[in-house]
């Protein structure tokens, strides 16, 4: 499982010229499912991106990061993306064999917003296998990138 973390003062995603999900303070992440993830991979990302303290104790001062989202009461906008598999290396198109298959992708996509939303935050998503347009207003910017492999 692969998770672009972006830390937001505002996001939001749009499908078909409609906001569908907008948060403001928070985590923007862009999730992709491997075709070897299981739900010990979703619970583990889930847990890491509410703890990661990626935020200043004092707002404004770029200090020492010591909050996590949770720690703020901040937002989260996922949002699915299978094409962080994308592999590059040969050709000009990129190949997406490492990425799970759609039904298999959506479920555990599912399940990841699901233990996200036990956290009490607020939590918009995206629409799962639509084109969509995301609008990040990336704070910092703070992007990181985090991956858990099945085994």
């Amino acid at each position: 499982m692969r998770v672009i973390i972006q830390r937001v003062k505002s996001s939001q995603v749009q499908v078909n010229d409609r906001i569908i999900g907008k948060i403001g303070c928070g985590l923007n992440l862009l999730v992709g499912i491997a075709g070897t993830d299981t739900e010990t991979e979703i619970d583990w990302m889930a847990r890491k991106c509410l703890e990661l303290r990626l935020f200043p104790d004092s707002a404004g001062d770029g200090g020492r990061w010591d909050k996590s989202v949770q720690d703020i009461g901040g937002e989260l906008l996922v949002v699915s993306q299978f094409t962080l598999y994308g592999d590059c290396r040969k050709g000009r198109r990129p190949s997406f064999d490492r990425s799970a298959a759609p039904e298999t992708a959506e479920k555990l996509y599912a399940k990841f917003v699901e233990k996200l939303r036990q956290s009490d935050l607020k939590v918009e998503t995206g629409l799962f296998g639509a084109m969509m347009q995301v609008s990040i207003d990336n704070d910092g910017p703070v992007t990181l990138v985090l991956e858990r492999e099945a085994g």
